[in-house]
């Protein structure tokens, strides 16, 4: 089977600037080809490769060749599907270290805070901790060269940070209570990256499995939750697939596997060059009859789709949340000669049923398709179930008890829980929206990170946290920022930003261990999952 990839909106602010993963089939030699029966094979050069060749040899001036194709590739490949993309080859290594086992570099997390590389995390056994760097360090050099300023950017520092595994780069670091700058010769090595972002018991009973991406061991980290989580009494499940963007095929395939039974319909795919693949259940799965529930939001996508689909399809988990983004093509990554690549709609997908969840788009028009989550904030979508419209008014119907579902346009969850905005006020959405909640955390950790770090757990860190009481601390930090105190506002709001930036805190001192199960004790959606299994 080959290897493809369903890469989707992981939006917050900006909406789309996506497209992360890895799906390369077989290597082939993209320069020159067509497709006979789903395969790849070689053909003659076209009019382009002629034009190009022209310009090379006999235009007037020296032309910068590589220069001109990418730009001309970028343009050509804009006029397709929005989910269609060139990819060059300085971009690549990048792009495809998102969703692969690992990449090489130093085994840091970090933040830009105030024009500066703050190290938020140091990763176990990676190179970093290996020569004493700690959370909480500021890097300000590397390789004897400044490294702050107001050009700093994330891209930036990881291009400059990730490198060639067993190479050495020299960093220089400002930590609190040393006067001189301090340096270290990190040699870079493997960095695992992960998929599961938290597991644990949120009930007694209820097993807790959080899925950012579905990357190259996505499936065998999931499996490893899940046996770690019935070891330790679980006897349903909640999987989140919130703001999952999507991935791996394959890896989708995999884990909705677990949960049916033999025969089961699990995804089908189709194109005009590539024939029907129809992926069902082997009858293997370990989980077949545990009770479950999906959680999905309007950013889960494409292979998140494809495993809720599945569920929803053979009447075998209860999907809650909100609609998810609508994703249905399928791309296969096509390697160039000179190092990049094209990531090429291929086919679309179905769930069992026979949808195909892709929302309407038009060839080329990327910015309409780009806007489709502000239109559906603004009409109301978010907060009520009632605003919904789907691209298909087909009726479709559950395999097992014939529930009437929808497809083009997402998969609609069987329980839908809104936004809750009780809390918001004009001054939260201000202090939030500009990322104080997250600045003031990071700031609050900072000046107190040996106090803080005598907690080993998040219940007793947020004991601490609750009784410090660092609201008017918040408040004044915000008013520096240009925020004006706003006290009616403030204490309707103060629920929820305690609850943030509580969450904030516990995630820089213990980790994503510490912050999922306390930011998810009190989230509408996950509560409504815990009631429907108790």
């Amino acid at each position: 089977m080959k290897k493809y990839i369903l890469p989707t909106v992981t939006v917050v602010t900006l909406m789309l600037g996506f497209l992360i993963g890895n799906a390369v089939s077989n290597k082939v030699n993209a320069q020159r080809f067509i497709i006979q029966n789903g395969q790849i094979i070689s053909a003659p050069s076209s009019k382009v490769d002629h034009l190009l060749q022209l310009l090379e040899r006999a235009y007037v001036d020296p032309l910068n060749i590589d220069s001109i194709t990418d730009e001309a590739m970028q343009e050509l490949v804009k006029r397709l599907d929005p989910h269609s993309s060139y990819i060059p080859k300085e971009d690549l290594d990048m792009v495809n270290s998102e969703l692969s086992g690992s990449f090489s570099g130093i085994g840091v997390q970090f933040t830009i805070q105030n024009d500066t590389v703050n190290i938020v995390a140091v990763i176990a056994g990676g190179p970093s901790e290996g020569v004493g760097i700690i959370a909480g360090d500021k890097l300000i050099e590397v390789n004897d060269s400044n490294f702050t300023g107001k050009k700093m950017t994330n891209e930036k520092v990881m291009t400059t940070l990730r490198g060639e595994k067993g190479t050495e780069v020299q960093l220089g670091v400002k930590r609190a209570g040393e006067k001189e700058t301090l340096r270290f010769t990190v040699t870079r090595g493997d960095i695992p990256v992960y998929s599961v972002d938290a597991k644990f018991l949120i009930d007694k009973k209820i097993g807790f499995i959080r899925v950012n991406k579905f990357a190259e061991h996505t499936y065998s980290e999931f499996i490893q939750a899940l046996n770690e989580l019935k070891a330790q009494g679980a006897t349903s499940y909640i999987v989140d697939l919130r703001e999952n963007s999507g991935g791996f095929m394959d890896q989708a395939i995999r884990m909705a596997n677990e949960f049916l039974s033999i025969g089961d319909g699990i995804v089908y795919s189709e194109g005009r060059a590539y024939p029907r693949y129809e992926a069902k259940a082997d009858g293997t799965g370990r989980f077949k009859n545990v009770p479950l529930v999906v959680l999905i939001d309007n950013f889960s996508a494409s292979a998140s789709e494809i495993f809720s689909g599945a569920m929803q399809d053979n009447d075998r988990a209860t999907i809650i949340g909100r609609r998810s983004f609508g994703k249905g093509l399928v791309q296969q990554q096509i390697p160039f000669d000179d190092g990049s690549a094209v990531r090429l709609t291929v086919a679309r997908y179905y769930t069992p049923s026979g949808r195909c969840i892709q929302k309407p788009y038009k060839l080329g028009d990327q910015e309409d398709y780009a806007q489709d989550l502000l239109e559906r904030w603004e009409h109301g979508e978010f907060f009520s179930a009632d605003s919904i419209q789907y691209g298909d008014t087909t009726v479709y119907r559950t395999l097992k008890k014939g529930r009437i579902v929808y497809g083009g346009g997402g998969i609609m969850p069987d329980i839908f829980v809104g936004r809750d905005t009780s809390l918001n006020t004009p001054w939260f959405n201000m202090v939030s929206n500009r990322a104080y909640t997250y600045q003031f955390a990071f700031r609050y950790t900072d000046q107190h990170r040996k106090e803080l770090s005598r907690y080993k757990d998040w219940q007793s860190l947020e004991k601490h946290l609750l009784k410090a009481d660092w609201v008017e601390e918040f408040v004044a930090f915000a008013k520096e920022k240009g925020v004006e105190p706003n006290r009616a506002q403030i204490n309707t709001s103060k629920p929820l930003l305690v609850r943030i930036v509580n969450a904030y805190i516990v995630r820089n001192i213990l980790g994503d261990e510490g912050f999922f199960p306390l930011f998810e004790r009190d989230d509408e959606i996950t509560k409504r999952a815990v009631q429907e299994l108790q």
